[in-house]
Formats: structure tokens, sequence, C-alpha cells
């Protein structure tokens, strides 16, 4: 048992060890680490391009008097809350309207050109119009949010519901197959790429739509922190923010891929 134990101890130190020293994390690095040393050369020099950027030594002092910041982790809190509610509330309707949009034809032709006229509608356009109608500044942050991710989602599964080869429905239909059963079997099982691809789209554009309600309708969160540090002049600020809203953004695509790892086994997914 303790042989065995150490045994599997050691396979996954040794996948640990070749992932964290493989030639694409060692690559990304070097780069990460030479992009910072080029920008604090580029401030120190006073090269024009780089404006009024701070140097990255000005960001790191500002990071650790932010990171002792209660203010700052309720800004990480508050985006996050906006994020996963207006996000999974557009899984939650989006998902099931794109499998009936992509598996019954009438709904399709019925329900789809209203997809179509809104959704070139950018979801920063909405920003009025949802304070204005809904009763709180943070539900219409979740609303605008919700958005982002729904209709993304849906054309994303129509999307996918088309591109199903019809030689394996009517296969299945010869075969005796019942509808509920093409539909288990067969167009779920199809879509979900679609769906997954849906949904980390979609995560990227709540991020790109909650900061900038942030910025406009809100008095918290990392969007907010970002416009206020410019306001007040604090530019170090700035780009701790800017930087956070990146760190948040990767993690929540990764636990994106994670689910997605979950979902559609049979695929390769980063």
């Amino acid at each position: 048992m303790a042989t065995a134990t150490a045994t599997i101890q050691g396979v996954n130190w040794i996948r640990l060890r070749k992932k964290v020293l493989s030639r694409t994390t060692c690559r990304g690095i070097v780069s990460l680490v030479g992009f910072v040393v080029l920008w604090e050369i580029c401030v120190r020099l006073n090269v024009p391009i780089i404006g009024n950027v701070p140097a990255p030594s000005s960001v790191l002092d500002a990071l650790g008097k932010q990171l002792v910041s209660p203010a700052y982790w309720l800004s990480w809190r508050d985006s996050m809350i906006r994020i996963l509610t207006g996000f999974v509330a557009a899984q939650i309707v989006g998902i099931p309207i794109g499998l009936m949009l992509g598996v019954n034809r009438m709904a399709r032709d019925t329900i789809y050109p209203i997809f179509e006229i809104m959704r070139p509608i950018p979801p920063l356009a909405w920003v009025p119009a949802s304070v204005i109608f809904w009763p709180t500044p943070e539900l219409s942050m979740i609303f605008v949010t919700f958005l982002g991710a729904f209709f993304t989602v849906v054309l994303n599964i129509v999307g996918g519901a088309k591109s199903i080869d019809i030689r394996y429905i009517r296969a299945a239909h010869s075969l005796g197959s019942t509808r509920r059963d093409i539909f288990w079997r067969i167009m779920l099982p199809a879509t979900m790429p679609s769906i997954v691809v849906g949904m980390t789209v979609g995560m990227g554009v709540t991020w790109a739509v909650v900061v900038a309600a942030e910025m406009i309708a809100s008095q918290s969160g990392l969007g907010y922190l970002t416009w206020r540090s410019y306001v007040a002049g604090e530019y170090p600020v700035i780009i701790i923010g800017m930087l956070s809203i990146g760190v948040a953004g990767y993690l929540s695509s990764a636990g994106i891929r994670v689910l997605a790892g979950r979902l559609t086994p049979w695929l390769k997914v980063r």
C-alpha cells in the first residue's frame, strides 16, 4: 500500500515537474520578465512613447499597500459576485433556449430573428436602460452581465445544432429511436462543444461589460477601483486594477476550462 502511494505521488510529482519546467512555461516566464524589465528601462529613460505610465517598481510598491487593504479585496468580492451571478443566470436561461432553437425549427424561425436584431447591440449600450429599468444599480449591473453571456451562449448553441450531420439523425430514426433518444444521445452531445465555447467567450464578454458598468453605475468593484484611481491621479493603482481584472478573468476562464474538461471528456481541452 505504501509503495503504491509512493508510486502515485512520484508520478504526480514527475508530471508536475515536467509541466512547470516545460519549454512553454519557461518561454512564458522569460517573456514576462523581459517585458517588465523593458517597461522599467523605458520609464527610467523617459522614453516619450511610455508617457506617464508608472514604473513596475512603483506598481509593486503600491501593490504591497493594496494587498493589506480590505477595500481592495472587497472590490474583488463585489466584481466576482456580479460576474458569477450574471454568468450563471445566463447559462440557466440561455442553454435551454439555445437547445430549443436548435432542435425546433418552428421556434427557431419565430424567435431567432429577434436574437439577430438584438445581437449587434453592444452590452454597454444596455447600461443606461438597465439603470432606469432595474430598481438598484446592483441589479442593473448583474443584468448587463447576464446579457453579455446570454446572447453568446445561445448563438453558439444554435450554430452548433445547425452543424450536426443530418445523416446521424436519419440513421437514428431508421433504427427506431424516439425524439427524446435523439436529443439526449445525438443533439446534446453534438452541441456540448458549442456550449463550452459559448461559456468561454461569454465569460470574457462579461468581464469587459461588468468593468465598464462599474465605472459608470457603481461605487465598488475592480472597475470602480480603476476609475477612482484615475480620477485621484493614483497611476500605480490604475495598473494594479487592470492587472487584477486580467488575473480575475484568467481565473474565471480557467474554471470554465476545468468544467469543459468534465463536460466534454472526449475532447482535449487546454
